[in-house]
């Protein structure tokens, strides 16, 4: 129970932060801006539909793909590790992570006829580093139990909900969280999802190497 516990936790903080609803919150207000409320609204629901479809597909077809392209675990897990601290090291410099989305995407999305789907959707909300997470959190929920696998299905959609009622009220958000406190923000979630990371390039490199990594 307690192994079970301390998974469920580590997932909680990996997919909230890595989604990062404060980051997407900001960048949908910048695309819709000139839009009215009701688009806007209409907006940020088919962009969490979207994203919401796209992560648990890969929650649950992630394991496939990997041994489709004959990826091992360990090595997916090292290279999510790397891929995640690179995203905790530009949260904590202030930046947004060219991973969820590059300066030429999120320019070329204000003039967007779809801006749900693209960049919102993807590869701002299930991005890479979304991906990679929830691929790593269920291939390893599938060795705990069932219950950590239903843990997953469950904190996927909690966080997009969270992640839409953050859109939802962008404009009531951002009235008490300005740019200093923002950054603040991000800069603590970005060290702990550099933590995160340190710890998938950890296991997968004990599960890889368990003779030269024994003492990890």
């Amino acid at each position: 129970m307690v192994d079970l516990l301390t998974f469920i936790l580590l997932s909680i903080s990996s997919i909230f932060i890595v989604v990062n609803p404060l980051a997407a919150m900001l960048i949908y207000v910048t695309l819709t801006d000139t839009m009215d409320v009701k688009t806007r609204l209409s907006v940020a629901y088919e962009a969490n539909r979207v994203a919401l479809i796209v992560i648990l597909a890969f929650a649950l077809a992630g394991g496939a793909i990997l041994q489709i392209f004959g990826i091992s675990l360990e090595a997916f897990r090292v290279a999510g590790g790397i891929l995640l601290f690179g995203i905790g090291m530009e949260m904590v410099y202030a930046k947004t992570s060219r991973t969820k989305m590059t300066a030429t995407e999120k320019y070329e999305g204000i003039d967007a006829d779809d801006i749900a789907m693209m960049p919102l959707a993807v590869p701002m909300i299930a991005g890479p580093g979304t991906i990679t997470t929830v691929i790593v959190l269920m291939n390893e929920a599938v060795d705990i139990g069932i219950e950590a696998m239903a843990a997953i299905i469950l904190l996927c959609p909690i966080v997009i909900m969270v992640n839409y009622y953050s859109m939802k009220n962008a404009d009531l958000i951002t009235k008490h969280i300005g740019s200093r406190e923002y950054r603040v923000i991000g800069r603590l979630m970005g060290m702990i999802l550099i933590a995160i990371a340190v710890q998938f390039v950890i296991t997968g490199l004990r599960q890889a190497f368990p003779v030269l990594v024994g003492g990890l």
